[in-house]
């Protein structure tokens, strides 16, 4: 029972929920009482574990608010059914929730890592990473950047101080670097999970993608509806997981279903990712940010203060970036047009 003297009744709340995990979760879970901490030491949380803690301020982040105006893969989208990047995370964090919840490791944690996955993309989706990357001359990467938004560029240039299991498995959803706890590994194969079979869906919807054109081969062994494809990875990534041996533990699919999502991923590449219809849009998106950048390269003054107040400390290339990737795609394209679409001439 929560007592009445204040935070000190409250605290048992957390303290449950801190031994309920080890009363449920497998001894390879990440365990809230056994974070790593923050950079910046705070006092626990009463109520929350520091997992569930990371998740919330995650959610009531402005970065994560802009998600519902970022691309995904469709630029501008005309109807409420295609995906947007904030969609595509919800969608990650459903699917890694599941595959956490049934193999008894850490769902807080697996949430949290989720939810903040894909915080750094810039307006436009990936065309929009390339274009910032060539225009400032940084090497520019949205899990880099996800972590640079959660550490230094919310609240206000603060950052959200998240524990470090929560940063590493932001940082480390995608490439070649596997996240130390296997909640991170658990989200970097649901993003995959995701976007391969939402992006057919969207793909369908747009016109660019027929049900018809997905390969046999990957039908028999995966599906043939979206519903049906996410179904099956999901089943066999929780079967195929596990301690594979005494002491080796692992996040995986098995051979036959992993080397069928691999080759699904690389069939999209060719058919969606790279095609003409759904990328001729993104030499727009290109000019829009290329002049963006050009225009507050020329007039610094006019960056927003805290933006102003980074350049004491960092280059402006790196301070550009960091403004115009946390814009969203409509707020890009209202900036732009202020700046360089003549306004209506108005007689009263």
């Amino acid at each position: 029972m929560v007592g009445k003297n204040g935070n000190e009744g409250l605290q048992a709340v957390r303290l449950r929920c801190e031994r309920n995990e080890h009363l449920i979760l497998c001894r390879y879970a990440s365990f809230a009482d056994s974070s790593l901490g923050r950079a910046r030491e705070e006092s626990p949380c009463p109520v929350r574990t520091c997992y569930q803690r990371d998740r919330d301020r995650v959610i009531h982040s402005k970065s994560f608010r802009r998600l519902k105006h970022k691309t995904q893969v469709f630029l501008s989208p005309d109807g409420d059914h295609y995906r947007t990047r904030l969609t595509h995370t919800l969608e990650v964090a459903q699917i890694a929730r599941t595959i956490a919840r049934a193999l008894a490791l850490n769902e807080d944690l697996t949430e949290a890592i989720a939810l903040g996955h894909d915080l750094g993309h810039t307006p436009f989706g990936h065309a929009g990473e390339r274009a910032l990357e060539e225009i400032s001359g940084l090497p520019f990467h949205h899990n880099e950047n996800s972590l640079r938004i959660v550490d230094v560029l919310e609240d206000g240039g603060k950052g959200l101080n998240l524990t470090h299991e929560v940063r590493d498995g932001i940082l480390c959803h995608t490439g070649s670097k596997q996240a130390d706890t296997f909640e991170g590994r658990i989200v970097a194969l649901s993003d995959r999970i995701a976007y391969i079979n939402h992006d057919i869906d969207d793909a369908i919807r747009a016109g660019v993608l027929k049900a018809i054109d997905i390969p046999d081969r990957f039908v028999e062994i995966l599906g043939g509806t979206t519903h049906d494809r996410i179904n099956t990875m999901v089943n066999d990534t929780i079967q195929s997981s596990g301690e594979v041996k005494r002491g080796t533990y692992e996040i995986q699919m098995s051979p036959a279903v992993g080397a069928a999502t691999v080759a699904l991923r690389e069939f999209m590449f060719e058919r969606v990712y790279k095609n003409p219809t759904a990328k001729s849009e993104e030499s727009k998106a290109r000019l829009i940010l290329e002049e963006l950048y050009r225009y507050f390269e020329r007039r610094l003054e006019e960056l927003p203060p805290m933006y102003l107040d980074m350049l004491a400390s960092a280059s402006i290339p790196r301070v550009l970036c960091d403004y115009l990737s946390s814009m969203s795609d409509r707020y890009a394209v209202e900036i732009f047009k202020n700046i360089y679409i003549p306004k209506s001439w108005h007689i009263y």
